[in-house]
C-alpha cells in the first residue's frame, strides 16, 4: 500500500467530511473518557442522551468514584452492559484520583493503565480530547473500511492500526480516526455498503461490493460481505437427507418390563 495512494483516499475523505468530528458530545476530556467507555457495543446516540443526567448527578472523577454503584448501573443502564461498565467508570475514577489528581492523563501508556481503558479508547481520547496525535483509532467501522480499501490484510485492530500509521502522515492521524469511522458508519456499511455514492469509489478495489451483493440477494441467495470486500454466498437451507431406497430402520428393542415388588 503506498502512501500517495493513502494521501488521494485522505484528499477525499477531507471533501467530503471536512468537519469531520467525534460524535460522542462532551466538553472535557474526562467526560469524552467516559462516554467512550460507554459506546462499547452501544450507539453513540444512545449514549448521547445518557450522559447528560449522568454528569448533572456525578460531574467529576470524585463524584463518579464515589458514587452508590446501583444508582450508576441504572443511570447507563439503556447503553447495556451496565453493571461491567459501572465497575470500569467508578475504577477508572478512582485510578484518576489516586494517580492524576483526578486529570485524564496525556500519554497513551498512562492512559492504558486506568482500569477499562485500552488502546482504541485511549486514542479517542487523547485525539479529541487533547488534539495529541498518539495512534489511529480501529473500530469496527474503520476496519471494515481499511480492509476493503485495500489499506490492509489484517483482521487484528493493532495491526491494522500499525498498517495504517505506516502510511498515513501522523498530523492526519486524528482526522484519519474520526473521518475512517464516520465513513464506515454512514456509507461502507456492513451489511450493504454504499457503493454507488462513496466518493473513495474512484480508488477502491470493493467499489463493486454493492451491486454484487444487491445481485446475490437477488438470486435468492444470502450473501454476506467479509472485511476485505469479498462476498460468501451460502444456501439459506440445506436440503434434507435423503433415505436410500430398501433400506428400512430397526425398531428400537424393548425393554423387559420389571416386575413389581
Amino acid at each position: 500500500m503506498s502512501q500517495e495512494r493513502a494521501t488521494q483516499i485522505l484528499k477525499m475523505l477531507r471533501r467530503a467530511r471536512p468537519d469531520a468530528r467525534v460524535e460522542l458530545v462532551h466538553d472535557s476530556p474526562f467526560r469524552l473518557l467516559v462516554a467512550t467507555i460507554l459506546s462499547a457495543q452501544c450507539t453513540d446516540a444512545r449514549v448521547n442522551l445518557v450522559t447528560p443526567s449522568l454528569f448533572r448527578a456525578w460531574p467529576d472523577a470524585r463524584a463518579l468514584a464515589g458514587a452508590e454503584p446501583r444508582d450508576v448501573e441504572e443511570a447507563i443502564r439503556s447503553t447495556g452492559f451496565f453493571r461491567a461498565k459501572t465497575r470500569s467508570l467508578k475504577a477508572m475514577s478512582q485510578a484518576l484520583l489516586d494517580r492524576h489528581g483526578g486529570e485524564v492523563p496525556r500519554t497513551m501508556e498512562e492512559m492504558t493503565r486506568l482500569p477499562g481503558v485500552g488502546r482504541k479508547t485511549a486514542n479517542v481520547v487523547l485525539g479529541a480530547g487533547y488534539g495529541i496525535a498518539s495512534g489511529i483509532v480501529v473500530d469496527t467501522h474503520a476496519a471494515r473500511v481499511a480492509q476493503r480499501l485495500g489499506l490492509t490484510r489484517e483482521s487484528d485492530p493493532v495491526r491494522i492500526e500499525r498498517d495504517l500509521m505506516a502510511v498515513i502522515p501522523r498530523e492526519d492521524w486524528i482526522f484519519a480516526s474520526i473521518a475512517l469511522v464516520l465513513h464506515g458508519r454512514y456509507v461502507c456499511q456492513a451489511r450493504l455498503p454504499r457503493c454507488s455514492e462513496c466518493p473513495l469509489n474512484p480508488h477502491c478495489p470493493s467499489k463493486n461490493l454493492e451491486s454484487e451483493l444487491r445481485a446475490g440477494k437477488g438470486r435468492g441467495v444470502k450473501a454476506r460481505a467479509t472485511g476485505k470486500g469479498a462476498v460468501r454466498t451460502s444456501a439459506s437451507r440445506r436440503p434434507a437427507a435423503r433415505r436410500r431406497p430398501g433400506r428400512r430402520s430397526k425398531p428400537a428393542a424393548r425393554r423387559p418390563a420389571r416386575g413389581r415388588s
